[in-house]
């Protein structure tokens, strides 16, 4: 038999000697009688029947990053590590006064290195080990290095608490208004940050409240993906606990590390860029802006719709 596709139709519309089930193909329709014998009809024009079945992708999860994105936290680290510098007297060989990181030099260094210990480790190769409070002279062997870096690192990372949890920090402009937002509609919201998984709870908690966290359809920070972006992974991961395409995903990042790592999972991004990455080549991106204020779902929504419907 040819390919043929079953209708149901109700009985009252057909004489007893029918029942209510026929099939139908482009040259004939096929009735099933109640006995065992059946009636085809065969069209004199063959017809096609056609269904048009919109298979478009649209907005379903807006993923934002934490650092740079929920808030701009460069200028954060910079003055806990500069305190930590200050409290343990730090001075490099070449200098008479503890050791300061300026905004400048900051911007340059936190794009060029990632990770906090990985920072002062490559500044002290460079300038030279300091002295401190920790080891009187400048410290020799590898262990004792060790110790130097890990003792300041932790008493930053606890500095940076207290800056956070002093409730002088402010999330970027439009962020949370962008969150309820995309709650309000129905998508999913996510948050992926390639920060340690206890400093993103800290600022998710301090900035954008209980209530939002909790909310959150997925979170996934550092600790949670073997690779660091600009690797796809922690995207990737997110779409699949989401269950949902990458295509129906879009990122917020502020970062061309970000972009990277979002663009390589099959995602699209919108960047909100800091003055630390303004500079970055941002050309991947469907949508580049200083920050989130004058965005609105609908726009990213339509921004998604045209980026698909060109590919």
């Amino acid at each position: 038999m040819a390919s043929h596709s079953t209708l149901f139709i109700s009985p009252q519309n057909l004489s007893s000697n029918f029942s209510s089930l026929f099939y139908y193909s482009p040259q004939s329709l096929t009735f099933r009688t109640k006995k065992s014998s059946s009636l085809s009809l065969t069209t004199t024009k063959p017809r096609r029947l056609s269904l048009s079945v919109s298979a478009s992708h649209s907005l379903q999860a807006l993923i934002f990053d934490c650092d740079g994105v929920i808030l701009e936290s460069e200028h954060l680290h910079r003055e806990a590590y500069n305190d930590a510098f200050a409290y343990f007297n730090v001075r490099c060989p070449s200098s008479s006064q503890p050791l300061n990181w300026d905004l400048q030099f900051y911007d340059v260094l936190q794009n060029l290195i990632g990770g906090g210990k990985p920072k002062m480790r490559w500044y002290f190769k460079e300038h030279g080990w300091p002295s401190s409070t920790i080891f009187e002279t400048p410290p020799e062997s590898d262990e004792e290095r060790a110790k130097l870096i890990d003792t300041l690192q932790d008493w930053k990372t606890e500095r940076y608490k207290e800056i956070i949890k002093s409730g002088t920090v402010e999330p970027r402009p439009g962020v949370l208004r962008l969150m309820d937002e995309a709650k309000a509609a129905g998508k999913m919201l996510a948050v992926c940050s390639a920060a340690t998984k206890s400093s993103v709870v800290l600022c998710l908690e301090n900035l954008i409240g209980m209530e939002r966290f909790k909310g959150l359809d997925c979170f996934l920070a550092g600790d949670d993906v073997k690779e660091k972006k600009p690797d796809p992974l922690i995207y990737l991961t997110a779409a699949k606990r989401l269950g949902v395409s990458e295509k129906d995903c879009l990122v917020v990042e502020d970062s061309v590390i970000g972009l990277q790592a979002a663009t390589k999972a099959g995602m699209s991004c919108v960047i909100t860029y800091t003055s630390s990455t303004a500079d970055q080549d941002f050309k991947d991106s469907i949508a580049i802006y200083p920050d989130l204020s004058n965005v609105r779902l609908s726009d990213l929504e339509l921004l998604l719709q045209n980026k698909i419907a060109a590919s």
